[in-house]
């Protein structure tokens, strides 16, 4: 799973017994090659839905971490892209590694906690990759608040989400035994390192999304198959805050 340039066992493990923010600062240099980082066919498959419904002038990503996300918005964005993360390791990398400029929008990167966003009603289009495990169900609606803020009327707030495995596979139990070690580790040590993978059903999404404002709906992100119900086991959701 982690390149040889990745991080060590005992690096992973120094992350998990820091806070979120400390963690993320320590595992910074090295994110890039673990499989934390959003894959490229994600990234690529969210870009190719989100195109059709542009132009974008200016865009937002929220939880940037290194800038994968950032790229997907320089190709669907006329004007501007901000990067926001509260990790200040992560937005360094981010800016070391941003290509030279060029005629694309202007670049900007933001320190800053999304569920406080220093910012006004002036993006057009707001994504977030692989980030919404580090909020518990009841910072849902704060959150969705503040995105709905940011975005001008008729913005369009985007993010894929994976269909959840099958009750009693083995990527069930394994995500349901992380979340359970986390769970323990978060009730005996203090600072508190948030991430869990069920947190994020869909239907309660939609109705936190809906509750906050958002008209929602979802498309099939077809490059990534169908379940044997024949479902598709990736969707992108579209809220849009309406005009």
């Amino acid at each position: 799973m982690f390149s040889p340039q990745g991080p060590t066992l005992r690096e992973l493990a120094v992350q998990a017994l820091s806070s979120t923010e400390r963690g993320y600062d320590l595992l910074a240099p090295k994110f890039d090659r673990t499989p934390f980082r959003t894959p490229d066919a994600v990234l690529d498959a969210v870009a190719g839905a989100l195109e059709p419904l542009g132009p974008f002038d200016a865009g937002l990503d929220l939880c940037c971490g290194t800038g994968a996300g950032v790229e997907v918005l320089r190709k669907l964005c006329r004007t501007r892209v901000l990067g926001v993360d509260f990790s200040a390791g992560m937005l360094d990398v981010a800016r070391a590694s941003e290509p030279p400029s060029s005629d694309g929008p202007v670049v900007g990167w933001l320190r800053a906690d999304v569920r406080r966003l220093p910012l006004t009603p002036t993006f057009d289009l707001a994504v977030s990759f692989g980030a919404f495990g580090h909020f518990l169900p009841e910072e849902r609606p704060t959150l969705f608040t503040e995105v709905h803020r940011a975005l001008r009327p008729g913005g369009l707030f985007a993010f894929p989400v994976g269909a959840p495995p099958r009750v009693g596979s083995l990527p069930y139990w394994t995500l349901l035994g992380f979340d359970a070690a986390m769970r323990v580790r978060n009730a005996l040590l203090r600072p508190p390192f948030v991430m869990y993978y069920s947190t994020f059903p869909l239907s309660g999404v939609r109705s936190d999304l809906e509750r906050t404002g958002f008209t929602v709906e979802t498309l099939p992100l077809p490059g990534f198959g169908l379940r044997d119900d024949g479902s598709p086991r990736g969707r992108l959701v579209l809220a849009r805050r309406p005009d």
